[in-house]
């Protein structure tokens, strides 16, 4: 009678690919459109103007294609760069990388109103079918509508292996499901760790505790509330789903409240399978709830406040145009906000190879040199119909890059291998997702802000990840690593079909 081998073996997840239009060496469509181009006017210079305008001719459309191809470890080439510095140098010297609101700003209303890029936004507060109510942001720049819902996760300690696989399977199947919601354009995580402030936990004691109990059971509940917050973190999760206004291509633009009678009936369902991935306890995030985290995004020291009003029994009452920051500046590498200083990164590359489901652990836990923390995963999910045109003309352009030279690279040869096994995989029917990741790092005082940067750096590099700075941008990263639903890539002012093509 054979054994049968009862011995666990860790999954590994990997496979993902950045999207590459096919042309000459490292270069890009354009790129190679740019070369073609330039040796056909090199060659009409030779025979109208002659020898030196011809090799002038070539000489700049070299360089040109010397710049757009030599690129650093984060996939930006000399023309990004220099694109990147300019672009800041020209907000600074306009002065739009400063903001002042309220009374003394410059806002004739003299609200508290966002910066940025939700500057437009609307926020609404409707019930869903179980009635329970539920914040809807409306972002009419980009014509979105984004419902978050509030998370408990419940961690992998103390919990089987094998658990812990099934919630990234049914993660992975809750993504692939998001591809056949209507209307659906993005959807985000965010995980936050900050310090706790003990207010909850006492508030949570002083309720139950019984006044006929042991004095020592009192003493001792006494103590852990007075010195269990000292050094503590508490750790918060949110995942937003950003809906368009038009239901499919072409189609009328919905109202707000059109939009929310078609969420009402959806969100349960939505809500009720996040709990088998591991989200735990899953409910839509009230207006109020968001008007307090954004709050304290921008003003970390009002949590204290809030926590207290809520011990209280207090209600806190905050409008949408109140939590906004009163004052930020937007530096080349941070960004100062109201009491805070903060530092965000981009990821540029996801983990070479093979990884487990444990290699975000040390990035997403707290630490003792950044106050707040928030790292927010960013996906795009696609229908199966654009899914297949995508994998399959992902595999035509590796498969040019490897036939387009005699010898090619081993990256080229393992590139296309990667193709066609996305492609093999996406026929028997898994899902397609483009996603990426934010950092942000906030602190309270400005000589503590080299040590968050070290830490966040340090702790990317265990988790094999490649973060760079969002130099130039560090307001608009910001705001992306919030619970507000923003789509990046719509409010580009460059399409991101042609940064591919480069």
């Amino acid at each position: 009678m054979a054994a049968i081998n009862t011995e666990y073996k860790e999954p590994s997840y990997g496979n993902w690919r950045v999207p590459r239009s096919a042309g000459l060496a490292n270069l890009g469509a354009i790129g190679t459109a740019i070369v073609f181009a330039g040796l056909l006017m090199g060659i009409i210079s030779f025979a109208i103007w002659g020898l030196f305008v011809g090799l002038g001719v070539l000489a700049f459309a070299g360089v040109s294609a010397l710049l757009l191809t030599v690129k650093d470890k984060h996939g930006q080439s000399i023309v990004d760069r220099f694109g990147t510095r300019m672009a800041f140098k020209v907000s600074r010297s306009s002065g739009t990388n400063l903001y002042r609101s309220g009374p003394l700003g410059v806002t004739p209303w003299g609200m508290y109103q966002f910066p940025g890029l939700a500057a437009k936004s609307t926020l609404y507060e409707f019930t869903d079918s179980y009635k329970r109510p539920f914040a809807l942001l409306h972002v009419p720049t980009t014509g979105h509508f984004t419902v978050i819902f509030s998370t408990e996760p419940d961690g992998a300690s103390l919990v089987d292996p094998e658990q812990v696989d099934a919630w990234v399977a049914n993660w992975g199947g809750w993504l692939a499901g998001l591809a056949d919601e209507a209307g659906l354009d993005a959807a985000a995580v965010i995980v936050e760790t900050a310090p706790d402030s003990g207010y909850r936990l006492r508030n949570e004691v002083l309720m139950n505790i019984d006044p006929n109990a042991p004095a020592f059971a009192r003493e001792m509940l006494n103590e852990v509330v007075a010195t269990y917050p000292e050094g503590s973190a508490t750790v918060r999760a949110w995942v937003s789903l950003t809906f368009n206004a038009a239901i499919r291509t072409g189609a009328k633009k919905r109202t707000p409240e059109e939009v929310a009678r078609d969420l009402a009936s959806r969100i349960p369902g939505l809500s009720a399978r996040l709990q088998s991935t591991g989200a735990g306890i899953a409910r839509p995030t009230t207006a109020q709830e968001l008007c307090e985290v954004v709050r304290i995004a921008y003003d970390p020291p009002a949590a204290l406040i809030i926590d207290e009003a809520h011990a209280a029994g207090s209600p806190v009452s905050l409008t949408w145009g109140e939590v906004g920051p009163t004052a930020h500046q937007s530096n080349w590498e941070n960004y100062r906000h109201d009491s805070a200083f903060s530092a965000s990164w981009t990821m540029t590359g996801a983990p070479r190879g093979s990884v487990n489901s444990s290699v975000l652990s040390r990035l997403l836990a707290p630490h003792g040199d950044v106050d707040r923390k928030r790292v927010s995963l960013l996906y795009r999910p696609m229908d199966s119909a654009r899914a297949a045109a995508v994998v399959e003309q992902d595999q035509n352009n590796a498969n040019v890059r490897i036939t387009s030279g005699t010898r090619p690279s081993a990256r080229a040869l393992v590139d296309a291998r990667s193709a066609a096994q996305t492609a093999q995989e996406e026929a028997q029917g898994a899902g397609l997702v483009n996603f990426g990741l934010v950092v942000t790092a906030t602190v309270t005082d400005r000589e503590r802000l080299p040590d968050a940067v070290a830490a966040v750096e340090q702790s990317s590099g265990s988790a094999r990840l490649l973060l760079r700075p969002a130099y130039g941008s560090q307001d608009t990263v910001f705001a992306a690593s919030l619970p507000l639903g923003l789509v990046l890539p719509e409010h580009s002012m460059v399409p991101s079909e042609i940064k591919d093509a480069l």
